[in-house]
């Protein structure tokens, strides 16, 4: 199995920059920009975001590369362009985007997402900062609210979707609710679709997303259920809406190796006192929901024992608080005030 990571982009993929030699601005705040699907008009893109006046923009490009791309950052030289040499996770292209800003905050869009509300990225910023000085894991303060802040989003017709995640339980395995954004400061379990603006020094104390996971819905839940395990928290604002100008994409959240790997990682461990430890007599029960004979369960199991012993006193609580931190009156009658493990 790929081994876990325990430091911020302990490997990097090749990859080329080009442009992004100027600084547009001194907001704190700059722009991650991933790209799928059709190629949207892409001046008119790069020309939104410089009205926005991010510090600078970090645009991961698919392969092959666009015919524009020696075009536009001639024309927005704020602009960084990511040419990849091979295709990586929606969570290691953000991981890769994160190494090239140095912005105390970066917000993740895409290109078919579109601000519809929000001003300028100064005081997008501005917004997130508090008076009071909350507390960083480690015992070191920040300026920030938050590890993450997620808007409003709405398709192309300006319905809001219910993108806020709960976490639940269906048939014995977590799984997530969906629910609307009815009011400021609603917690979520994850960004949809990763879209948010992160503190970027909690993102990487965090160690970002884990790049060994290949479905970017367990991706995303990894990335959550470690962010609230750790004292972290990711909250939604009325302040800040965006529009799909195509098709929602869809989650995919099928089981497998991701879904074991996430257990082990997150449901598995049991915190008692301050730290955190993956007990041995939890093996059998895993060893039972695995596909791939006891050698392979036990490398598993073992490989995510050393990952949780290296970061066990990282741990602020165990699972069971995470799920209670929601109103369980407003999810759905499967919704349990409970972690069952498989």
């Amino acid at each position: 199995m790929n081994t876990i990571p325990t430091t911020f982009n302990e490997t990097l993929p090749s990859y080329t920059v080009i442009g992004g030699k100027e600084r547009l601005a001194s907001t704190g705040l700059s722009a991650i920009l991933l790209n799928r699907g059709r190629c949207y008009t892409r001046r008119n893109l790069f020309h939104d975001l410089e009205k926005t006046g991010f510090d600078t923009v970090v645009s991961i490009e698919p392969s092959p590369p666009s015919y524009d791309i020696e075009e536009l950052a001639a024309r927005f030289p704020f602009a960084r362009f990511v040419l990849l040499r091979q295709p990586i996770s929606l969570g290691e292209q953000i991981n890769l985007a994160v190494s090239e800003l140095d912005s105390s905050l970066f917000f993740v869009l895409w290109n078919d997402l579109k601000i519809i509300v929000g001003g300028s990225a100064h005081r997008m910023a501005d917004r997130l900062k508090c008076s009071d000085n909350s507390t960083k894991e480690g015992g070191e303060k920040s300026p920030f609210k938050r590890l993450c802040t997620v808007p409003v989003i709405q398709t192309s017709r300006f319905e809001t979707l219910p993108t806020l995640m709960v976490p639940a339980l269906q048939r014995k395995k977590i799984r997530t609710l969906f629910l609307g954004p009815a009011s400021e400061g609603i917690a979520t379990l994850y960004p949809f679709d990763g879209v948010g603006i992160y503190d970027r020094e909690r993102f990487i104390r965090l160690g970002g997303f884990d790049g060994t996971f290949r479905s970017a819905y367990w991706q995303l839940m990894d990335f959550g259920f470690r962010s609230y395990l750790w004292g972290e928290e990711i909250s939604s604002t009325q302040t800040l809406k965006l529009s799909y100008e195509a098709s929602v994409p869809a989650e995919e959240n099928a089981g497998g190796a991701d879904y074991n790997r996430f257990y082990l990682k997150n449901l598995a461990p049991q915190f008692r006192g301050d730290c955190a430890q993956l007990p041995l007599r939890r093996f059998p029960g895993f060893l039972l929901q695995t596909d791939g004979g006891i050698s392979a369960a036990w490398d598993d199991f073992s490989e995510s024992r050393r990952w949780v012993n290296a970061n066990s006193f990282r741990w602020y609580c165990g699972p069971k608080a995470i799920v209670k931190r929601w109103d369980l009156e407003s999810a759905e009658e499967n919704f349990l005030p409970g972690i069952r493990r498989p």
